[in-house]
């Protein structure tokens, strides 16, 4: 796909043909757990307005990262994703790499955080030549903070084995996950802008974020 391709038109295109070569008894399975839990209270995110929590967490290597140190740098924008077996966080992380030096022109940072292990995380950096922060949350406690925590239905579970995707590996931890979300946090630790959206198919476009921080 072009570069000049928006995401959302990446995903959808990625989305129009997965769909058509996955059976329908599976496909309704993932749409009515995408709805069940848009319809719950669970997992919903913090909103704009609201005092981001400081968190400390540790890129692949080891080195940790704290939140409110690098906003002594500059805005952040944090963004979660559920792992490198997922081809829409792919493209999405992908997306935000291309715009990564307009990015960091406008003074912010980006860190991109998953549930995953280090060694996925690493998987999931190399893969997408990201050059920006991925880290680890192994436990999903910070997702946890962020209201963005929720559990698979047992059906679900049984999909994602038939797909090969095992959580507990890449994990090392329970069958969880967080719903995608990207915050813009600036200086003061406030959150100015917010896109948490149970559809995992949808994210937050990179032009949305530049342009809130354009305006900060």
């Amino acid at each position: 796909m072009s570069i000049l391709t928006t995401l959302a038109e990446q995903l959808k295109a990625y989305n129009e043909n997965a769909v058509k070569k996955m059976p329908e008894e599976v496909l309704n399975k993932m749409v009515q757990a995408t709805t069940d839990l848009a319809q719950s209270d669970i997992a919903k995110g913090l909103e704009i307005g609201d005092h981001a929590p400081d968190f400390t967490l540790s890129d692949p290597t080891g080195k940790e990262l704290n939140l409110y140190e690098q906003l002594q740098k500059g805005p952040v924008i944090l963004t979660f994703y559920r792992g490198e077996w997922c081809p829409y966080c792919n493209l999405e992380l992908r997306a935000y790499q291309q715009a990564l030096p307009e990015i960091n022109a406008l003074g912010a940072q980006l860190i991109a955080i998953s549930p995953q292990t280090p060694d996925h995380s690493l998987s999931m950096k190399e893969k997408n030549e990201l050059a920006y922060p991925v880290l680890s949350d192994v436990g999903s406690h910070v997702i946890k903070e962020y209201n963005l925590l929720f559990e698979l239905p047992t059906y679900l579970v049984e999909v994602y084995k038939g797909f090969g995707i095992n959580l507990e590996e890449f994990n090392d931890s329970d069958w969880s996950l967080p719903v995608p979300a990207t915050f813009i946090i600036d200086q003061n630790g406030k959150i100015r802008l917010a896109s948490v959206n149970p559809d995992y198919t949808k994210r937050m476009e990179p032009s949305e974020v530049i342009n809130e921080l354009k305006s900060l």
